[in-house]
């Protein structure tokens, strides 16, 4: 491992790069905040998607992409006098220190969950009026639902078993398929939420993430559909001639490989 003196000359180094192109780059001079965020996104899906992969020479070269964005942010915040990279990292080290007083303070924790309820009771004391304040209106749906959840089972609302979020999950499919009978088109998406977000519910209990979950299958899927693809050209045949049987059988070759 780098020594500490080491770590902080190459951010320094990132500070003194940043500073040049935003001083002689055409296309760095002109970036605003606005200008960023689409693509500080892109990069954190990049980012992920290396995590998912377990590639970790792509894990380090995503981090510097996104650590390059944070870098750039705070130097538009300096030309405006509204913040700099000190202020960044101070500010996010008073929080830390804030929400952890069983490291900084006298507060005794026993394990991880009452750390959990802590923060969340902490981030009240900050003056926000509702502990969801902090989920992003921008969130993927699926993600938003998980963090929801979370968030809420940190200040006590919770199921006590899982048999019980199991329930839930069987309870709100029944009602799913009462509206699909019925066929009312606006409440069976309103039933079909419900039913996606028990689900998300009982994922969490099963200490799983949905989001990686998800695009565990998703990839899953499309490898084998594309070997299906593979061999439907092999044989000089469009998978739009084919049969279900026919595709089933190179699916069915695609799951065992």
């Amino acid at each position: 491992m780098k020594s500490r003196q080491l770590q902080l000359h190459a951010f320094d180094r990132l500070l003194t790069i940043m500073d040049d192109l935003r001083d002689q780059c055409p296309w760095d001079k002109k970036q605003t905040l606005q200008s960023l965020r689409h693509l500080t996104i892109e990069e954190t899906y990049e980012l992920a998607d290396a995590i998912l992969e377990n590639d970790l020479e792509e894990v380090k070269k995503e981090l510097g992409d996104l650590l390059l964005h944070i870098v750039f942010y705070a130097k538009i915040g300096s030309e405006t006098h509204d913040f700099d990279m000190a202020d960044v990292c101070n500010a996010i080290c008073d929080k830390l220190i804030f929400r952890h007083p069983h490291i900084y303070g006298d507060v005794v924790v026993k394990d991880e969950e009452e750390v959990k309820q802590n923060w969340e009771k902490l981030k009240l004391k900050e003056g926000k009026k509702s502990v969801l304040e902090g989920v992003p209106k921008g969130l993927p749906a699926l993600v938003k639902a998980s963090r929801i959840q979370d968030k809420v089972k940190g200040v006590g609302f919770d199921w006590e078993e899982s048999h019980q979020v199991w329930d839930k999950v069987q309870e709100e499919l029944q009602e799913l398929q009462v509206e699909v009978a019925a066929g009312n088109q606006d409440k069976m998406e309103a039933e079909f939420g419900d039913v996606l977000f028990s689900l998300i519910n009982y994922a969490r209990f099963l200490n799983i993430n949905p989001e990686d979950a998800l695009e565990r299958t998703n990839k899953k899927f499309i490898t084998r559909f594309q070997y299906l693809e593979t061999k439907a050209a092999e044989l000089g045949k469009p998978l739009v001639n084919m049969t279900l049987a026919e595709m089933d059988v190179f699916w069915n070759e695609a799951k065992k490989l």
